[in-house]
């Protein structure tokens, strides 16, 4: 098991303060058993995010993985047997959109709480306007699509993490192979608004779906191209419960999630690493703003083992290194 933990690094003042009263009993013995291996870095301004890039670079190590063009569409076609081996894969999502007078703010999707048959409703409805544009558009989950266009070929593209909950100005693309999409945008904004679904969903108190998002562009690896179907089943397991807690700076959040991390997922790793038949890629990934840190469990020879046990990293300025 290879589990990543993004935002594990204090994102504000008020978070940073707490990190001295943080105990998590369970990583530090954890860490005690296992190596510290890769460790990559990475910039706010990256448009995939380092939880993204670890987890990537793990199903394709021998990849040139772009900023922006990490495949995730593509990855989904194959997993759904479709043809991912055309270029120009992209995942759409739908979402709401508030336009204030100075940015433009993304509400979270998982809050719309899209339904099948909204989804269905809406695809049919917007299918034709992207035909006009040779985008064919594919059911992957309610409220989450495929695209698959010449648009998308090589156009790189932020991941909805980047701009879920927060203003989208700075991700948008701007560049001039992306303008069909902006039109698109500015296309469905005007259908979506008195479209039956939204009708339906203000009278029941709920957030219209007024936009989407284009994310997880890129074309497959040559590596991942003989491996139908068991890519995405092999990627490591993420745990974002710290997300909005870290992204708000808010301490006490953080450091519950943080706790409930250290007795559920990190307590079973740990016992997976203690087994007698340890599992041969038993992994752990920290992932900071600015830096990630992989763990591994690795062969070592009696006097590194005892060191681990006797002074495992200190858990303070192993966050903050991120």
């Amino acid at each position: 098991m290879h589990m990543v933990i993004p935002y594990a690094a204090p994102t504000g003042a008020a978070t940073a303060q707490a990190l001295s009263g943080l105990r998590l009993p369970q990583l530090r013995a954890l860490l005690s058993r296992l190596t510290p291996t890769e460790r990559v870095t990475g910039d706010a301004t990256d448009l995939v995010p380092l939880h993204e890039q670890c987890i990537a670079r793990s199903l394709w190590p021998n990849s040139p993985l772009p900023d922006g063009l990490l495949p995730w569409a593509a990855a989904e076609a194959q997993h759904l047997g479709l043809d991912a081996l055309r270029p120009g894969w992209a995942l759409l999502t739908l979402c709401h959109v508030v336009v204030h007078s100075d940015h433009v703010h993304m509400n979270d999707p998982a809050t719309l709480q899209v339904t099948e048959a909204e989804s269905n409703a809406l695809q049919d409805a917007m299918r034709g306007y992207f035909a006009e544009d040779g985008i064919r558009l594919y059911t992957l989950r309610s409220g989450t699509w495929l695209a698959q266009g010449e648009v998308f070929r090589n156009l790189p593209t932020a991941s909805l993490d980047r701009v879920r909950g927060t203003r989208i100005d700075d991700w948008l693309p701007r560049q001039s192979q992306a303008k069909p999409l902006r039109r698109l945008q500015n296309e469905m904004q005007m259908l979506l608004y008195t479209h039956p679904v939204n009708t339906a969903r203000a009278s029941a108190g709920s957030q219209a779906i007024n936009a989407f998002w284009i994310s997880g562009t890129g074309d497959l690896p040559e590596e991942a191209r003989n491996h139908a179907g068991a890519v995405l089943a092999q990627a490591p397991q993420l745990h974002d419960a710290l997300r909005n807690a870290a992204l708000h700076d808010d301490a006490s959040a953080w450091c519950q999630a943080w706790q409930q991390l250290d007795q559920g997922p990190i307590a079973a790793l740990r016992a997976q690493a203690l087994g007698r038949s340890p599992a041969a890629h038993t992994a752990l990934t920290l992932c900071g703003t600015t830096a990630a840190q992989t763990f591994s469990l690795r062969p070592a020879n009696l006097w590194t083992r005892c060191l681990q046990r006797l002074a495992p990293p200190d858990i303070s300025t192993l966050l903050h290194s991120l």
